[in-house]
């Protein structure tokens, strides 16, 4: 596992606290109660705002966020390299690119492709043309797709890091404008809240993962806590209501583990500050270990 304490794609702090959060919640001792091996490699360093300038106003923070996710993308393909899977806990959505970059590039070398499961409130596909806010955690599915600036876009290599139809968003309830048109154009796979509410989690967590398996190496999971209900996960970057709630959640991760084919996984956009009790990484920690195995029965 590596935490991201990475806060600079949003506009103010407290997400840069996830990884700690989650790590007070218990991980390392959830996933080995699994009988599952697990290391704690530390964070990958990660500037604090306060000691920079946001230089570009329509992607704030680019040049320390990239550097940081280019450190995120060795460290994430060292482990896929040595046959182990990455955990990585954030720290804004930002991150993303960095984690996807990695695991993408380890198929790459080997001629193979890798699928994707977005799940969050939000589209995250914006670029630095269309975004409101100048926010790059509103940027990186866009840029893992190949939209927008070369610094994220290029992280892996290849352009783009993922194909678009390997990959599918989960929970979506809140897009602007223009990431909604870009959204229509790119081929990728949307499951809104409406889509859930009409067809349920079942059965979008089947067709989800036939998309992302459809000829890939296997998929990567995406997860913003944004995408669950404010309910059960208070503390978050950005919290939307009306969102997915607390065993759909887990029945998406338990599916995910039942396929067989889940490469690598994040949680994001955790921030204690905001939280009631550490409610939030704990919810976070027990989906990772969903998304591992753990069972009801």
């Amino acid at each position: 596992m590596y935490g991201v304490p990475m806060d600079l794609g949003r506009g103010h702090r407290g997400v840069d606290m996830g990884p700690s959060g989650v790590r007070i919640a218990g991980i390392k001792a959830g996933v080995e109660k699994l009988g599952i091996l697990f290391e704690d490699r530390g964070n990958i360093p990660v500037e604090i705002p306060e000691r920079l300038e946001p230089l570009d106003p329509s992607a704030r923070f680019i040049g320390p966020i990239a550097h940081s996710c280019e450190l995120l993308r060795d460290a994430v393909g060292a482990i896929m390299d040595e046959g182990s899977m990455p955990l990585v806990i954030g720290g804004d959505h930002s991150i993303a690119c960095g984690t996807i970059a990695g695991v993408a590039r380890h198929f790459h070398a080997r001629g193979e492709e890798l699928g994707l499961i977005w799940f969050d409130a939000h589209g995250d596909f914006n670029t630095p043309e269309t975004s409101p806010t100048g926010n790059v955690h509103g940027m990186p599915l866009a840029s893992c797709l190949g939209y927008g600036d070369v610094r994220l876009t290029g992280l892996a290599g290849r352009i783009p890091m993922v194909n678009p139809e390997n990959v599918v968003m989960i929970g979506i309830r809140e897009l602007d404008r223009a990431e909604r048109e870009l959204l229509r154009e790119s081929g990728v796979k949307v499951f809104t809240m409406s889509d859930i509410d009409r067809l349920s989690m079942a059965r979008v967590a089947v067709e989800a993962i036939e998309i992302v398996t459809n000829g890939t190496a296997g998929f990567h999971v995406s997860f913003d806590l944004d995408g669950c209900d404010p309910s059960i996960a208070m503390g978050v970057g950005t919290p939307v209501p009306g969102g997915v709630g607390f065993r759909e959640s887990h029945y998406l991760m338990e599916a995910a583990a039942l396929s067989g084919k889940m490469t690598s996984l994040e949680m994001t956009e955790i921030d204690p500050i905001v939280d009631d009790g550490n409610k939030t990484a704990e919810l976070a920690k027990e989906l990772v270990l969903s998304a591992l195995g753990k069972r009801i029965l």
